[in-house]
């Protein structure tokens, strides 16, 4: 087993001026900033600059130049799957588990990696990144298997380092630390114990993590971490800063997929997020949401492939095939074990099949078994969530926008994403007041719409600019999930994207290269 311990990277300021990077939500390129301002000090104000606030201050502009600071350039396109480590015995008792190294996989953690090793067996790995930490080492162990290229631990993939928390009880946190434990549920981006920001320099060793990934000669990675480390690397990837943390949610054992498409004249590679925490369990299954119970939910159910070419961006209203049409049953059983409250979808064809074959199987619920109450499901379409009309209207070739490989939104001229994400602005608005109505303390909310709609409306949720709608994936089938545990007027929490493991069979391999590369 190969074993790395990166150096530590200090970052020095003068104290008569920094950097100061914009706002993750208003940059305009997600992983290549183009411009920053430079902000200057008096030195009589310095010097009244307390340690702790200067500090503060230095851990702020350490975490945003990770989150914006460029990409080193590459040569090919790589994909790197994530994987967060199995149920460990401190997951199960509750316990804090930071980057100690205490806790093991349980029987059901042993399993759920057997589960992803199962899920990830045909594909061909180069290198495999794992955290030292037993939890996470053993369950790299399982899903690598028998390939003969050894393990490569890298002591920056270990969990988010939380000094006096590690080993306590939920409760006993609370009780030894108040308002810190308070802080760290709240706001962990700001949150300081023992002198340390420990999401800050999370997002710093992620960071660092992506240099010695992307140096690594190989075009398929593994790697096997956990929870927030894995937050932090999908997080600095895509350009997101700190408060994204608790936003991006990362199962037992959930896997999500980056990728890396080399840009010309050594330019930062662009990067998608092809999809996140595809876990081994039901995403709609009953829980929590970034340690938050949720009653507030939308979920976004992509239509089966149509009958033109099943990869085209732009299809016309067109039904679907008969894969298509298997993919919707496959998608209205997944979800018959949640209460849907209602279901709105785009008034083209494969979505209006997609949404009726949805509510059929909740409507028939009691003879199914889910429950011995009949449902009613309430279905309503609207014209936002439709956008075939606007991206009709562009000037490309359409071969140029055929296929939707990682990123296929950015073929197309800022005047038509422009329009895209101003009608989906209305669909979102229209969408939190469905989810605001009184009628029911707990709303599920399904939404059929064009995929273009879709990656916009996660847009939305994540706060974010039409400039991000590149950095996102979603393939025929898929559903991806938006929790809303402070209600409709809250801050939406991620549960996952382009979820397809119901799809079995029918489904795209989490795998398999999106890119227009043979070799791949």
């Amino acid at each position: 087993m190969i074993s790395i311990t990166p150096t530590t990277l200090v970052l020095h300021r003068n104290p008569s001026f920094f950097f100061f990077f914009p706002s993750t939500t208003t940059r305009p390129n997600p992983t290549y900033p183009s411009f920053f301002t430079v902000r200057s000090s008096s030195s009589s104000s310095a010097s009244s600059t307390s340690l702790q606030e200067l500090e503060k201050e230095q851990g702020e502009l350490r975490s945003e130049l990770y989150a914006s600071a460029p990409f080193l350039p590459i040569k090919s396109a790589k994909r790197v799957i994530l994987v967060r480590h199995g149920q460990s015995t401190w997951n199960e008792e509750g316990r804090i588990q930071g980057s100690s190294d205490f806790s093991v996989l349980t029987k059901k953690g042993e399993a759920q990696a057997e589960t992803s090793r199962q899920m990830l067996i045909d594909d061909s790995f180069d290198a495999c990144f794992s955290s030292p930490l037993i939890r996470s080492k053993r369950t790299a162990e399982i899903i690598w298997g028998s390939r003969e290229t050894e393990l490569i631990t890298d002591s920056d993939l270990r969990e988010i380092d939380l000094y006096s928390f590690q080993g306590l009880l939920k409760h006993e946190g609370k009780a030894k630390f108040g308002p810190a434990f308070r802080q760290w549920q709240v706001d962990a981006a700001n949150f300081n114990i023992d002198g340390h920001y420990p999401v800050r320099e999370l997002w710093a060793r992620a960071r660092s993590c992506w240099t010695r990934i992307l140096l690594h000669e190989s075009r398929s990675v593994l790697v096997v971490a956990h929870n927030a480390v894995n937050q932090a690397l999908v997080a600095t990837a895509i350009g997101l800063g700190t408060e994204y943390f608790r936003i991006l949610l990362q199962s037992n054992c959930g896997v999500s997929v980056l990728d890396f498409t080399p840009q010309p004249e050594g330019r930062s590679p662009f990067i998608c997020l092809n999809r996140l925490n595809q876990t081994p369990n039901s995403p709609i299954a009953a829980g929590s949401s970034g340690g938050r119970k949720t009653s507030n939910r939308i979920i976004l159910a992509c239509h089966g492939y149509t009958q033109s070419n099943p990869e085209a961006s732009t299809s016309g209203d067109l039904p679907m095939n008969m894969l298509g049409i298997i993919q919707s049953q496959k998608t209205a059983e997944l979800l018959l074990d949640l209460k849907v409250s209602s279901i709105i979808s785009s008034p083209k064809k494969a979505c209006f099949e997609t949404a009726m074959a949805i509510s059929r199987l909740q409507e028939a619920a009691d003879c199914l078994g889910a429950d011995c109450v009949p449902r009613y499901v309430e279905m309503k379409q609207i014209e936002y969530l439709d956008v075939e009309n606007i991206l009709q209207q562009s000037n490309r070739d359409a071969t140029e926008v055929s296929s939707l490989p990682p990123g296929w939104l950015n073929k197309y001229e800022d005047r038509i994403t422009s329009a895209v994400w101003n009608q989906s602005e209305k669909a979102w608005q229209s969408l939190l007041g469905e989810l605001s109505a009184e009628s029911e303390p707990s709303k599920t909310v399904v939404v059929v719409g064009h995929p273009a709609i879709h990656i916009a409306l996660m847009g939305h949720c994540l706060n974010l600019t039409k400039e991000w709608m590149g950095s996102f994936h979603l393939d025929a089938g898929s559903i991806s999930v938006l929790d809303f545990p402070d209600g409709p007027s809250g801050r939406g929490v991620i549960r996952c994207i382009n979820y397809t493991a119901h799809l079995g069979r029918w489904s795209i391999p989490i795998t398999r290269s999106t890119v227009d590369d043979e070799e791949f």
